[in-house]
């Protein structure tokens, strides 16, 4: 690893529906040594993954040479409980680009929260109620916790919930 004595990091992940049976997840991630976009295209309403795409323009490990290979293996897989395990696995095969795996998982953490964007503006506008509404609605789907600043331990949302 080279020596730094400065490093920033920035990531973005963004999900746009293209028609009624199509979604896009893109992950942009940029930081001191990387530089790299991830698109996955999903088709509703089993979420598998239909199409993939990617580019590491900037990168400090060797490994993530690979990356454009190594997307095309998650083609067919469809988001739900076990995709991590799954993603690592067939990325695995090709590369041990710790970054890509990560950046397709977030691609697909992002269609699933996209998801919960009707139940979140469904929450009541009361304090107490809401706390409550947040909490059932994290223990009910524990993935939701610490995926994105909302759900994130410290939130105001979460506060109080213990995800175990």
């Amino acid at each position: 690893m080279l020596n730094l004595l400065c490093f920033s990091r920035n990531r973005c992940t963004s999900v746009e529906q293209i028609d009624d049976n199509t979604i896009n997840s893109s992950c942009r991630l940029q930081d001191t040594l990387t530089d790299a976009f991830i698109e996955i295209r999903v088709r509703l309403p089993d979420l598998e993954i239909i199409e993939t795409k990617g580019e590491f323009i900037r990168f400090s490990q060797k490994e993530c040479t690979g990356s454009k290979k190594a997307l095309q293996k998650i083609v067919g897989v469809r988001i739900g409980s076990g995709m991590l395990k799954i993603i690592k696995g067939l990325i695995g095969e090709i590369t041990d680009c710790k970054e890509l795996a990560f950046m397709v998982e977030e691609c697909c953490q992002g269609v699933i929260l996209a998801f919960t964007k009707e139940t979140l503006v469904q929450c009541p506008k009361d304090e107490d109620q809401k706390r409550e509404y947040f909490a059932n609605l994290v223990k009910e789907n524990i993935r939701l916790y610490d995926r994105c600043a909302a759900f994130a331990p410290g939130s105001s949302i979460v506060k109080g919930i213990d995800p175990s």
